[in-house]
């Protein structure tokens, strides 16, 4: 039976990256040496980390002014070494509150400088995204793009002096994005770019060496980029997986073709959850949807084990909510197919007609 994957994550992978790291990971590049074994200092897993970095390079269209650094601990590891490398102790940094992890975010950053919440959308269960003006001075704005949990997102991001700092773990290179705003992008590689084990930051050469205190050799910037991300052991396979997926982007046509197919799973789904009577979208303004994560109810909760119970037996898995908010989420990533979108609208359809 084939599956159908709409975990949030680890999330799904392209199937040709899966076939090719299995290969890889049995005998890279005809070495007779897995890639799990090589060494970090090899000609072959070199050509490997700086292929993954070109390729983000071009596929986000970086100016040179941009470093891509390959760190580890997930996206959470950079809730504080943002503030760490970026806000001195008398500075201030403007926070956007819009889910789980902005809340982490805000809440590791204010033990390294002054925090403003700028703006939430707590007091409606973080079901829209807050308007808000954008400050004038300050070191920098941090938003979280993409709410996994909740399934908002920022479509528009703000024009202003301040440079953005950006958690996009669950939407990175899921479309273009005008890098100009932006000092600093973060994300975990296990929702469009690879496996767990690798966290990517961009950052832009100015934003380093601003504070004055003393940083751990493993938490500066600095540190990746003088030492090309490999000051120590690097997470290879995780890295290795993301240059394969990148390279697999490019050739689906980039960030700007893969775009244009997210939309296309995105409006099938939510036009099946407005037109459903059985079912509804958590979110309801149109304009503050996630094309990654959509999140719903069912009308009748009755019957939520029922659906569950049927889509597993259809091969849709990873449709659960979280526990915080509950109901259902589907993670239509980039690796998704809207042909597996499209078994389960069929479903919820055929659903209602039978139970609504």
């Amino acid at each position: 039976m084939k599956m159908h994957n709409f975990y949030a994550g680890p999330a799904i992978l392209p199937k040709e990256v899966i076939k090719e790291a299995a290969k890889g990971a049995l005998n890279f590049n005809n070495s007779g040496l897995s890639i799990l074994e090589i060494s970090h200092r090899s000609k072959g897993f070199s050509e490997v980390i700086e292929n993954a970095e070109a390729l983000i390079k071009e596929l986000l269209h970086l100016p040179s002014n941009y470093h891509v650094l390959f760190t580890t601990g997930g996206a959470s590891s950079q809730f504080f070494m943002v503030p760490m490398n970026l806000l001195n102790q008398e500075e201030t940094a403007y926070y956007v509150n819009t889910g789980t992890w902005s809340t982490k975010a805000i809440a590791e950053a204010q033990h390294f400088g002054h925090l403003v919440e700028l703006a939430s959308s707590k007091d409606k269960g973080f079901n829209y995204i807050p308007k808000y003006k954008m400050p004038k001075k300050g070191k920098y704005l941090h938003l979280t793009s993409n709410n996994t949990i909740f399934g908002t997102q920022i479509h528009h991001f703000p024009k202003g002096d301040l440079p953005i700092v950006c958690d996009m773990s669950s939407d990175f290179l899921s479309r273009p994005i005008d890098i100009e705003k932006f000092g600093l992008i973060y994300a975990g590689a296990q929702k469009n770019l690879g496996p767990a084990g690798v966290t990517v930051v961009i950052v832009r050469e100015d934003m380093l060496g601003t504070v004055q205190r003393q940083i751990p050799t493993l938490l500066n910037y600095e540190t990746f980029v003088k030492k090309n991300s490999m000051f120590n052991t690097p997470p290879v396979f995780p890295i290795y997986v993301s240059m394969l997926t990148l390279n697999w982007l490019k050739a689906k046509g980039g960030v700007e073709k893969i775009e244009r197919l997210n939309k296309s799973k995105a409006k099938l789904l939510y036009t099946e959850l407005d037109n459903n009577p059985l079912f509804t979208p958590n979110i309801p303004n149109k304009r503050d949807r996630s094309l990654m994560n959509v999140t719903f109810q069912i009308t009748n909760p009755d019957l939520e084990s029922d659906f569950l119970a049927e889509a597993e037996a259809n091969g849709i898995v990873g449709i659960k909510g979280h526990r915080s908010v509950g109901g259902f989420r589907a993670s239509i990533y980039n690796a998704m197919p809207r042909s597996s979108v499209k078994v389960l609208t069929d479903l919820m359809a055929d659903f209602a007609n039978r139970k609504g």
